[in-house]
């Protein structure tokens, strides 16, 4: 294992039969059991929610949860990509700590779910350095070809997140970051086409001074390694 890379538990291989009411999602076992996973992505999932695609579920069994299953990954084109929302925080926080990205300054403290703006929370605040670094994470999924691509759909809550994190410049350094959840994508653009406006307060922040960090993972069964920055193309 290097330091940039990220293990995933135990995994079981099943292929998806459906997705639905956002948070449930039926897969067929490779022993033929069919399980109800829990779906941790609330998004529509564009371009990588086909049903009869390999994908790989954790098993977590606990009376405190509902469904013992967890859906991770989905295979797409033959590249896994990794559609569980809550790790993408988990990775940065882990690469934070290691200082896997180079260029955030000189900090001592990694901060989460940081208060800041108008009743929002920042989901990393690096501190320790001659300013505080406020950093936003997006998990990314959606492409067209090796173009990464968010957001995939209207999302008035990242527009906000836009708009806060360009209100702290120049006080404070404001970094948006994109965790590119797939191995194809050597770039990175907004998704102009699902949220306009979004488009438009990011290409407004950077002109501002926001920074734009679009990291790519490649992701497997075993775990999710870092590949380094996709190309902006703003």
């Amino acid at each position: 294992m290097t330091a940039y890379f990220y293990p995933y538990p135990p995994l079981e291989p099943g292929h998806l039969v459906r997705r639905y009411k956002r948070f449930f999602a039926e897969i067929g076992l490779t022993s033929g059991q069919v399980i109800t996973a829990h779906c941790p992505n609330t998004g529509p999932m564009t371009g990588v929610c086909v049903p009869g695609s390999p994908v790989q579920v954790s098993y977590h069994p606990s009376p405190k949860r509902k469904l013992a299953y967890t859906w991770e990954m989905i295979q797409v084109d033959g590249t896994w990509v990794g559609v569980n929302t809550a790790l993408p925080n988990r990775i940065i926080r882990r690469a934070l700590e290691h200082r896997w990205f180079p260029g955030l300054g000189e900090y001592t403290q990694v901060r989460s779910e940081v208060a800041y703006g108008r009743q929002s929370r920042v989901d990393f605040c690096l501190e320790g350095g001659s300013v505080p670094v406020y950093l936003e994470v997006k998990n990314t999924t959606w492409c067209a070809g090796s173009v990464a691509l968010f957001p995939d759909t209207v999302t008035t809550r990242g527009q906000k997140h836009l708009r806060e994190l360009t209100n702290l410049l120049p006080q404070a350094r404001a970094v948006m970051l994109y965790l590119i959840n797939r191995g194809d994508c050597d770039r990175f653009a907004p998704g102009d086409t699902k949220d306009p406006t979004y488009g438009r307060l990011l290409r407004q922040g950077v002109a501002a001074g926001l920074e734009v960090r679009a990291c790519r993972f490649a992701v497997t069964p075993e775990g999710v390694r870092y590949l380094g920055l996709a190309q902006l193309q703003l």
